[in-house]
């Protein structure tokens, strides 16, 4: 019997840091809780690698727009690096919405066409 595996979606570029962004908007988060939480609202559609979080974790702090800090979970006594949303990040989140939204109804404009647009 075949195993089906759902297919690994490509995500245009800056769509990860908007849904890092979007996530952190709850509330200080480190990185395996981003991840699950994108992993989790999306359904298991969108499966965050460390590969790919990571680095734009990273990227988005180089940036301004996330703040990190190491502290320890209360549930495990752990040290875990949580990533804060900084005023510019939500500046930035804002902006990429708005891109995000402008680029959803273009596309939907052209695989589907109102009687209008044919």
């Amino acid at each position: 019997m075949e195993k089906r595996t759902k297919p690994r979606v490509n995500l245009l570029q800056g769509t990860l840091d908007m849904l890092v962004l979007r996530t952190l908007l709850q509330g200080p988060a480190h990185g395996h809780q981003i991840g699950k939480n994108i992993q989790r609202t999306t359904n298991d559609f969108l499966k965050m690698q460390h590969g790919s979080l990571y680095p734009a974790l990273h990227r988005l702090e180089r940036r301004g727009w996330v703040v990190s800090k190491w502290e320890t979970a209360t549930d495990c006594n752990r040290e875990f690096k949580y990533y804060r949303l900084t005023v510019e990040g939500r500046k930035q989140l804002v902006a990429e919405e708005s891109r995000w939204k402008q680029m959803a109804e273009a596309v939907a404009r052209v695989m589907w066409p109102t009687a209008e647009e044919t």
